[in-house]
């Protein structure tokens, strides 16, 4: 857990004239302490039963022996020694600092925000108090106001490994994954054998793509603390990352189903009884991800794949009907409806999904689907799928203003005003929702949002900004591209559609055909014409695929019948455009 504790004050204390035992008790409580640094509650708890018996009065041990019995969760042993928030008078601020963490672990964040602020009364220059803030403001909504407590911190210590860490945990959804790192690097330094420093240390370098320095770090991990989940888990997610199923699943046994009840867990454990052959397992995994968490698009999509893999059409149908008829909906979504359906024999039906795929036209933007939320942003959700903009956005207004630092609060806002067509307003909330978390949803709302209030100028940078904080972002990238292209940066625009393929394989037809345009303007025809046959295999009847094996075929010079013919077929399903006008002119039509 950690804490600011001045063992020379203690000492001198402990040492002062008609202190009882003090000779015995000095060493059992610098003992105890360095227990708790070393996160072995355990070991401090028997240290401190054996200061109280040599002397040591109840205040003196009751914050640290509250933190020993909260490192070993046992919530109500430690409510008996903080509940009555009699501590030591140099150990005031820790003790309530303590009384906060229980509160907050046990759920009562009214009572925690009460301790903290005595805690912090106390100890105003303590970091630890100023973090655990930071933390009960995080789990409240009040992500702004986290943000300041964590700077807080850092300006009572800059190097202090607890509020380094929060403030990491935070900037990695606020600048991205390569930001939070030297934060965690600097942290370590301090504390080179922390666990909990190592384990996010770890993630953040997976997040961004550094997958050897991660093997490194849980490796470290491991020789320190072999039962600690956490290196096993970030193992086996490289295993899967890297198609090695059989391993992925040893290694997550080494996790002793530690993270079986959580997102990551249910989500990886999902996807590799699926890629095992195990549908109906990874169905029932997967189910139960969703009831939690129902807006987890890459859930969504594994369980829709699992239920067709099992041969649950009805299942599959009756579930993702609604979820494919958003305009929004995933390609991949679409193609496996239509397969679907087309099996079943009901050719109409697949026609429907088929034709949206083949114009793959940009999705718009959408709230997120949440469906079964009770919470204040569920109603203004279900009010916007009814079609009552304007109650969703007086409603979404309200809440924001509620919750003034909640990012929830401040991107649904910008949704509704979005819908509204309140672009300036929108892009206020979203702009504030963005100091505190940058997802990918709100990189695609903020662009929206720009281009609609005439300041689409703005849109290159403000991507370019996300792909260098967000290297891994598909989003990013293909927007990117899209605009490299559009500047006549044809071989930037490639460089970057390459590396979207490298990444993700080439299952996309849209980015398979804009690649290939792309092979094509920059002068390379032949690998223009291997990418949109690869389209055009994927989706043989959409329009963008047929385009871009016509003008490939036409860089080449070859074909010129099956190169006017694809020409043709993409003006009918998509509409002219300069590039086939010039191109069919060119063939003699």
């Amino acid at each position: 857990m950690g804490r600011a504790f001045n063992l020379a004050a203690a000492l001198v204390l402990l040492t002062a004239p008609g202190f009882a035992g003090a000779g015995d008790t000095a060493p059992l409580l610098s003992e105890a302490h360095s227990a708790l640094e070393r996160g072995d509650g355990i070991a401090a708890e028997i240290a401190l039963k054996k200061a109280q018996d040599a002397g040591a009065s109840r205040p003196q041990i009751a914050a640290p022996m509250g933190e020993a019995l909260i490192i070993q969760n046992n919530l109500v042993g430690a409510r008996k020694w903080l509940g009555e928030g009699r501590f030591a008078a140099n150990d005031a601020g820790y003790g309530w600092r303590m009384l906060g963490m229980l509160e907050r672990f046990s759920g009562n964040l009214a009572a925690a925000e009460e301790a903290y602020q005595r805690a912090a009364a106390m100890a105003p220059d303590d970091p630890l108090v100023w973090s655990d803030i930071g933390r009960l403001r995080f789990s409240q909504g009040d992500q702004v106001g986290a943000v300041g407590a964590a700077n807080k911190a850092l300006l009572a210590d800059p190097d202090n490994p607890r509020a380094l860490e929060l403030r990491a945990q935070m900037l990695r959804e606020q600048a991205g994954w390569e930001a939070a790192l030297p934060l965690y690097e600097r942290a370590l330094l301090r504390a080179p054998k922390d666990i909990d420093l190592l384990a996010g240390y770890a993630g953040t370098l997976g997040e961004a793509g550094r997958m050897r320095d991660m093997l490194t770090v849980t490796r470290s991990m491991i020789a320190l603390n072999a039962k600690d989940p956490r290196a096993w888990f970030y193992q086996a997610v490289l295993a899967a990352r890297a198609g090695n199923v059989d391993l992925a699943r040893s290694l997550l046994d080494h996790t002793r189903s530690r993270f079986d009840g959580m997102p990551a867990g249910l989500l990886l454990r999902g996807a590799l009884e699926l890629e095992a052959g195990n549908a109906n397992v990874a169905v029932s995994l997967l189910d139960g991800l969703i009831q939690r968490q129902p807006a987890n698009s890459t859930a969504q999509l594994l369980l829709a794949r699992a239920l067709y893999e099992a041969g649950d059409t009805r299942g599959l149908l009756g579930r993702f009907a609604g979820l494919a008829g958003r305009p929004d909906a995933s390609s991949y979504l679409l193609a496996l409806m239509a397969r679907t359906l087309e099996e079943q024999g009901d050719r109409a039906g697949a026609a429907q999904y088929l034709d949206r795929l083949a114009k793959a036209a940009p999705a718009p933007v959408m709230p997120v689907a949440e469906h079964g939320s009770d919470d204040v942003a569920g109603a203004v959700r279900r009010l916007i799928a009814g079609g009552n903009f304007a109650a969703a956005n007086l409603a979404a207004v309200n809440y924001a203003k509620q919750r003034p630092g909640m990012f929830e609060a401040l991107s649904l806002a910008g949704d509704t005003s979005l819908a509204q067509s309140q672009s300036l307003p929108a892009l206020d909330y979203y702009r504030r929702a963005m100091a505190v978390r940058f997802p990918d949803r709100m990189l695609l709302r903020s662009v929206e949002a720009l281009e609609r209030s005439g300041r689409g100028s703005q849109v290159p940078a403000v991507v370019v900004g996300y792909l260098g904080a967000w290297p891994s972002s598909r989003l990013a990238a293909r927007l990117a591209a899209g605009h490299a292209a559009y500047a006549g940066d044809w071989a930037h625009s490639r460089l970057l559609l390459e590396t979207i393929v490298l990444r993700t394989g080439t299952r996309d037809a849209r980015v398979m055909a804009d690649l290939s345009l792309a092979q094509t303007e920059s002068g390379d025809p032949e690998m223009a014409l291997v990418s949109a046959e690869r389209a055009a295999l994927l989706l043989p009847n959409s329009g963008f695929a047929a385009q871009a094996w016509g003008l490939a075929l036409v860089g080449l010079n070859a074909e010129p019948d099956a190169a006017r013919a694809l020409l043709t077929k993409a003006r009918r399903i998509d509409g002219d455009n300069p590039r086939i006008a010039a191109a069919l002119k060119g063939l003699g039509k």
